[in-house]
């Protein structure tokens, strides 16, 4: 897996021992800990790799906290893996419940799922026409099973806590989360663009820190230029249940085959299609910032015609995702504002892509709609 798709997790240590004696009687099948791994791969919510006397499972400790909405997320996955969709379901406790609180700290347990993450650089064309029919799929079952979940929002949720991580949907540039059908406004852009100049120009500078003030300048400078182009608030598209962090470190495969879609947490009504779009440019994203459309095509082609998504559609998702891309900067943000350098790595070929894209708008474009 390429550099700009692994982040690494700060380290933190495994629950303690009275923590999982106390968590695993709830679960009597899963038997005795025999051993409790971090997980270091991806940026939001901690995992373990938990063995016990009985197997393996996967562990997760949910920093969100909030039981019901996990509820929800589980609810959904259950209902998904009896459709036949690849999705690794929680794991009940005796009492049947599927999210354990002690501590005021949520917890989750799945049965563990051997497999490996795999870019787009990883797919064949045949392999990427998959993927774009497996998310058309998830996003047409998810409107049938969310009709029985109780207690769903059909709101957006918040984003990624201090800013917008790899694939989930943005927050604005002043760090809140747009109102539906809104974009991204270049006023509160230009704005963060000098704030985030002054910190990079006050630091002693290495390579990275020369590359972020000569893409700043550059993207304001692109701004300028197609400021008029920003999508109006009224075109509000169509929108559905999405998945929300739809990218390839939440998607694991078996060999040649997907074999689990994890972390539902960002589960909620989004435009459908624009998923699409961020999936894709997460997954073709070539390491010098270009796109990969002869992956793309299949991509596209398959995901329209499993949820019957015209080009219209598609052509709109592309431009509100191009936009999103050309006023979005939360990897700078986390570094230069919340010294959270996990991001740094993918920061060369985002940044890259989104000047490159907008000189091959047209082509861009048409890799999704024809």
């Amino acid at each position: 897996m390429p550099r700009s798709l692994v982040h690494h997790a700060p380290p933190h240590a495994p629950p303690p021992d009275g923590t999982l004696r106390t968590l695993l009687r709830r679960y009597r099948q899963a038997g005795e800990p025999v051993s409790c791994e971090p997980l270091t791969e991806g940026l939001l919510n901690r995992g373990y790799r938990l063995s016990t006397s009985r197997g393996r499972f996967f562990l997760k400790h949910h920093l969100d906290g909030d039981p019901d909405a996990i509820a929800r997320q589980h609810a959904a996955t259950l209902r998904l893996g009896a459709l036949g969709l690849p999705v690794a379901p929680p794991v009940a406790d005796d009492e049947g419940s599927t999210v354990a609180v002690l501590g005021g700290r949520c917890y989750a347990l799945h049965p563990w799922v051997e497999g490996h993450h795999r870019d787009g650089g990883g797919l064949t064309e045949a392999q990427s026409r998959r993927l774009g029919a497996l998310l058309g799929r998830v996003h047409v079952s998810l409107e049938t099973v969310m009709e029985g979940v109780a207690g769903e929002s059909a709101g957006d949720g918040p984003g990624d806590g201090p800013g917008d991580g790899p694939g989930g949907p943005p927050l604005t540039p002043s760090g809140r989360c747009p109102a539906p059908g809104a974009a991204a406004d270049p006023e509160e852009t230009y704005a963060l663009i000098e704030e985030l100049l002054v910190l990079v120009r006050r630091r002693p500078r290495d390579a990275f820190d020369e590359l972020a003030e000569h893409r700043l300048v550059e993207r304001r400078a692109l701004l300028e230029q197609h400021a008029h182009r920003r999508p109006p608030a009224a075109a509000i598209p169509a929108r559905g249940w999405v998945h929300g962090d739809f990218h390839p470190l939440n998607l694991l495969y078996r060999g040649a085959e997907p074999a689990a879609i994890v972390d539902w947490d960002r589960l909620a009504v989004r435009p459908r299609a624009e998923e699409a779009v961020r999936a894709a440019v997460i997954f073709f994203l070539r390491p010098d910032g270009t796109l990969d459309f002869t992956k793309i095509r299949p991509y596209a082609r398959a995901y329209r015609r499993s949820t019957g998504a015209g080009p219209a559609e598609l052509a709109a998702a592309v431009h509100r995702v191009w936009w999103e891309r050309l006023n979005d900067f939360w990897m700078l943000r986390w570094r230069y504002q919340l010294g959270d350098h996990r991001a740094d790595p993918g920061f060369p070929a985002s940044a890259a892509l989104a000047v490159w894209w907008t000189r091959a708008y047209e082509d861009v474009h048409d890799a999704f709609t024809d």
